[in-house]
């Protein structure tokens, strides 16, 4: 895949699993400054990477949440819960992979990103049988 076709696949990927208001909105707020950020997200992150067959989103949504939390990105995590439950994870399976938190990135991690989780569900319509 070209460059091109890469970015408008991560862009429609981005869009599918955050929405198009608010993936919108974070390129706008970008600016010309962070147009070159985007590019590099919708490019590789979500083009090349999250765009390839080997892993569901699913499972790559759990990743990403033990991955911002072991990075202390708590912007990130937020997003990426919702993002989570988008893509069809479980609240048991996000329990799981914060319980998994705490025992390689601690605690107070795993005990933010819980409080954190737990804010996002109450806020979310929780697409499954919860």
């Amino acid at each position: 895949m070209n460059e091109e076709e890469a970015i408008r696949k991560g862009l429609a990927i981005r869009k599918e699993i955050f929405g198009d208001a608010v993936i919108e909105k974070r390129i706008a707020t970008a600016g010309e400054f962070g147009a070159p950020l985007q590019k590099f997200i919708n490019q590789y992150a979500y083009g090349e990477v999250w765009g390839r067959e080997g892993l569901s989103r699913k499972v790559r949504s759990l990743l990403v949440l033990g991955m911002t939390c072991a990075a202390n990105r708590p912007n990130e995590l937020r997003i990426h819960l919702r993002a989570a439950i988008t893509n069809g994870c479980t609240k048991e399976e996000i329990r799981e992979v914060l319980l998994q938190v705490a025992i390689y990135c601690g605690i107070p991690a795993s005990l933010d990103a819980h409080n954190m989780a737990a804010e996002v569900f109450e806020e979310t319509t929780y697409p499954t049988k919860y």
